[in-house]
């Protein structure tokens, strides 16, 4: 990475970030123009390649600053200490909507950048997930006490329901352009509160 870029001002900063969120969330990777994020930040190709080297490198911080942005925000918000599965799961949803505040279009780009195929970039991309968020994920499973939910219930299979319910509905949103963050979270905590009423221990 060019330090360069860490030498200029945090909203110039901030500029280029979301410009390679926003172009990067609504193309592959491989029709992603560097003239289009650099137009979108305001600076000129050159200028962006003297921060970045190349495509793959400014891909790769992107997903890398998202990731610990995710962590940091996660830990801020006391997410993985709790041994509330549904606690935990709001406190996630209130530090990822105030990341989403400051970078509109990350939540689209970590989704694209997952399933992205193109191999120039899919190995990296598949590495960094499972350094920053299966250990955290591990780490917070184990805090969960299996006593708050219903008798019998295969706890695995609960985490990947709601995983991918989570995940179709990022997709929806992403379908359907500019998100509504007030409405992400309305929506969020009826999911949870549907849960809660299905998987929780009654009292």
């Amino acid at each position: 990475m060019n330090e360069k870029f860490f030498s200029l001002p945090e909203e110039k900063q901030k500029a280029i970030l979301n410009a390679g969120y926003r172009v990067f969330s609504q193309n592959s990777y491989k029709n992603s123009p560097m003239s289009e994020i650099a137009q979108d930040a305001g600076i000129s190709k050159s200028l962006l390649f003297h921060y970045f080297h190349n495509k793959k490198e400014l891909y790769l911080f992107l997903w890398d600053n998202c990731a610990r942005l995710t962590i940091e925000y996660l830990t801020r918000y006391d997410c993985y200490s709790h041994k509330d599965l549904f606690e935990s799961m709001e406190r996630g949803i209130a530090a990822k909507l105030e990341i989403v505040r400051m970078y509109p279009d990350v939540a689209n780009f970590a989704l694209r950048a997952f399933y992205e195929k193109d191999p120039e970039i899919n190995a990296a991309v598949q590495e960094s997930y499972h350094r920053y968020f299966n250990l955290k994920a591990d780490e917070a499973r184990i805090n969960f006490d299996p006593e708050q939910f219903i008798p019998g219930l295969d706890i695995s299979m609960m985490y990947r329901e709601m995983y991918w319910a989570s995940e179709g509905y990022l997709w929806e949103m992403m379908q359907r352009g500019d998100a509504d963050i007030e409405q992400m979270h309305r929506d969020f905590a009826k999911l949870l509160e549907f849960w809660k009423s299905i998987y929780l221990r009654k009292q």
